[in-house]
């Protein structure tokens, strides 16, 4: 069972795509939110997730010409490496408002849609999310709040609305591109197929009523962030 209608943030690229892609290898239908258009014609809207506003219309544009909504998949993310002193504060601040506000704002406008449907959420937290490391504030704020805020919904909606956080550890994916070297792993680093972490994502959509997979971790077996 499952997927139906699935919105997915960041679905025109990384993570976001693979899971876009396996939704429709189930029979489903990615609804995509992003700034850029996803190569597969399915709906889709543009939108900053920064921007509160222009997210929840987004969201309500995407559950409502599409009749229903069925679940959300959170996976847009962004970073800025940089110790504290050396970020621009403009930059780090977007990282928490695209990572952690996104997220808050996108699953609090699907929220009427997904109680006509009992649906489900899926964020996206990050091994950084529970393991703090140097050169990453932004991101681990970001992340860290996602687990928090996860949690929280899992307890809000309880036996309404079925929510899961997924902590993925590093992908093969543009992510790091635009790095400085320093920031980038290595061409040796142990990395997993983001198609790996999506078919995760779809298994946790397709558990029946009454049953949820609460958190899951999905890495590669020598990932260096976790535990």
């Amino acid at each position: 069972m499952m997927p139906g209608n699935v919105l997915v943030t960041g679905g025109a690229s990384g993570l976001g795509a693979a899971t876009a892609a396996e939704i429709l290898a189930a029979g489903g239908t990615p609804l995509i939110l992003d700034r850029k258009a996803p190569d597969e014609k399915v709906p889709y809207r543009k939108a900053d997730l920064a921007d509160t506003a222009a997210t929840a219309e987004a969201v309500h544009e995407l559950a409502t010409e599409a009749g229903r909504l069925d679940a959300v998949f959170t996976a847009a993310g962004i970073d800025a490496c940089g110790a504290l002193a050396d970020v621009p504060a403009d930059d780090w601040e977007q990282v928490v408002k695209v990572n952690l506000l996104g997220t808050a704002a996108t699953v609090r406008a699907a929220l009427p849609h997904l109680a006509e449907t009992r649906g489900k959420v899926v964020t996206c937290a990050s091994t950084l999310g529970v393991k703090a490391v140097s050169d990453a504030t932004a991101y681990c704020a970001s992340k860290f709040g996602v687990v928090g805020f996860t949690r929280a919904l899992a307890a809000e909606t309880a036996g309404r609305i079925g929510v899961t956080l997924l902590v993925p550890g590093g992908m093969r994916t543009g992510f790091f591109d635009g790095r400085p070297e320093q920031y980038r792993p290595a061409p040796d680093a142990k990395l997993n197929d983001p198609r790996d972490v999506a078919r995760a994502v779809l298994f946790a959509l397709g558990q029946p009523p009454g049953s949820e997979l609460r958190e899951m971790v999905v890495c590669c077996s020598e990932e260096t962030s976790w535990p």
